[in-house]
């Protein structure tokens, strides 16, 4: 920068790839300085690595990031290292007098955040950081007693009880800046930053799925809406039909905000008042994302360890085979794999069958939580360090207000309350879309002419169940009842 010209801030984008209610976004503008925005990508760093699915959806979200920018005024400078030292670097090179960003809540994040803070500070930068992930604070909502709740209806309570803040507009327009030729030697453009899978690119199902970035977020929270949103409280569980928002990837990398749906939801039943109940349904999940972040913030271990201490003995099978037939939809119950190769083929799952598919993982096969949780984790476009870790632990019974291991779902029964016609399974697992809906949920039961005449060979062109239901829940239960001692009753 010229000694002339007035020191530029700094806009640090890490998830939060949006220009509307993006408060680092909005306080550096509000400065009246050229705003500088980069993002920097560091595979070095002690935070966990993104999986497969997750670094394509951020390849194409950086991409949609750096065009809106580009027609606000500024553009996208991307970075590759030490997250420190480029951040530093950066600081100096441009000469800037601040720093904006959106916090983190994992420990390793806010470790990072606090040592970046730190040196910064120390070398005469001003840095500020908001709230731009959440609804709420992980600290901000708590019992009387000032502790973080560990109980979500509670928590879900105090939530409602607040007032929510307005989400802010994008900033227009936005002054830009020059970046030194200094820094070219660690800027990189998008394609250098390798998030795209090559040889072989397995993402083609997902581009056909899916629509990246801040206008895409819109477009599917009007979709939702319009389409969505009534019934949402009855079809929310059909994976068959279109009764989600299909949001949550977008959460995940911030192209929209929760303030952004938490007021397009308010404001739909403001108009429409018979949508209420389903209104409230759906915003009970918004609120159920923020209680995934307090737990993930006052509980860091949740990725990694059980919450319960009394599952630190649990006795997990180390079965690589049932494993793969799992991660590869071929367990023989055709609601598990019609989930597991919808969430191949698109990167997502709807979330009543991540539920099947977990609990016959951690039960039927008695797998550790922690593989299906690092599964998801490398193929879930949505892959969120609160939500993954939380659900897997909320399924095992390990974690906080979890739902109890004994309760086992029976994945015949569940495919025909949630997939009654049989449509999500043909879908996702086509060697049985001749199947009649009496036995698509259980082939095995159907006669041999009625196999044959839907083309179908059991253990041949589709497998036979890896593991027979009641066996493997009497065998889940005495596992359970192994961690209990004796004398102690157990509640079914």
């Amino acid at each position: 920068m010229s000694i002339d010209s007035p020191s530029p801030v700094l806009v640090w984008f890490r998830d939060d790839h949006r220009l509307g209610d993006n408060p680092a976004l909005a306080a550096a503008a509000a400065t009246g300085s050229q705003v500088l925005c980069f993002a920097v990508c560091d595979d070095s760093e002690d935070v966990r690595p993104l999986g497969g699915a997750a670094r394509w959806w951020l390849h194409g979200s950086l991409k949609a990031l750096g065009e809106t920018l580009e027609r606000a005024g500024s553009r996208l400078a991307l970075f590759k290292g030490p997250t420190l030292s480029v951040v530093e670097r950066i600081a100096q090179e441009t000469g800037a007098s601040a720093i904006y960003w959106n916090r983190r809540y994992g420990a390793a994040e806010i470790a990072l955040d606090s040592t970046v803070k730190k040196r910064l500070t120390e070398g005469g930068l001003k840095a500020h950081s908001f709230n731009g992930r959440l609804l709420h604070e992980p600290w901000d909502i708590v019992n009387q007693a000032g502790k973080p709740f560990q109980v979500f209806t509670p928590y879900l309570k105090a939530v409602r009880t607040r007032g929510m803040t307005a989400p802010r507009p994008a900033p227009k327009p936005l002054l830009g800046g020059a970046w030194p030729s200094t820094l070219r030697d660690i800027m990189v453009p998008l394609e250098g930053l390798g998030l795209e899978p090559s040889s072989p690119d397995w993402a083609g199902g997902l581009r056909s799925a899916w629509q990246l970035g801040e206008q895409a977020a819109r477009a599917s929270l009007r979709d939702f809406l319009n389409a969505g949103l009534e019934g949402y409280a009855e079809n929310r569980d059909r994976p068959a039909l279109s009764g989600t928002s299909r949001l949550s990837p977008h959460l995940r990398f911030g192209e929209i905000s929760p303030r952004q749906i938490w007021l397009a939801v308010t404001s739909r039943v403001a108009e429409h008042p018979g949508s209420a109940h389903d209104a409230e349904k759906y915003l009970n999940e918004i609120v159920w994302r923020d209680f995934s972040y307090q737990l993930l913030h006052f509980h860091p271990h949740l990725p990694v360890r059980s919450h319960s201490s009394r599952f630190d003995g649990f006795p997990w099978i180390d079965a690589p085979g049932t494993l793969q037939a799992w991660q590869r939809g071929r367990t023989g119950y055709p609601i598990v794999d019609a989930g597991m190769r919808q969430l191949w083929q698109t990167g997502w799952m709807h979330n009543r069958v991540r539920m099947i598919t977990a609990s016959f993982l951690v039960k039927h096969l008695l797998t550790d939580w922690r593989e299906g949780e690092a599964w998801f984790w490398d193929t879930l476009v949505d892959a969120d360090p609160a939500n993954n870790a939380f659900s897997w632990q909320w399924v095992a019974g390990s974690g906080p207000d979890s739902a109890p291991f004994h309760r086992i779902f029976n994945p015949v029964t569940q495919g025909e309350k949630f997939d009654p016609e049989g449509d999500y399974v043909r879908a996702f697992v086509p060697e049985l879309a001749d199947l009649p809906h009496a036995f698509i949920h259980k082939p095995w039961e159907a006669p041999p002419g009625v196999l044959g005449a839907a083309g179908i060979t059991l253990g041949e062109t589709y497998p036979a169940p890896i593991v027979p239901h009641g066996p493997a829940r009497e065998r889940a239960l005495q596992a359970f009842r192994s961690l209990r001692g004796p004398g102690q009753e157990e509640h079914s």
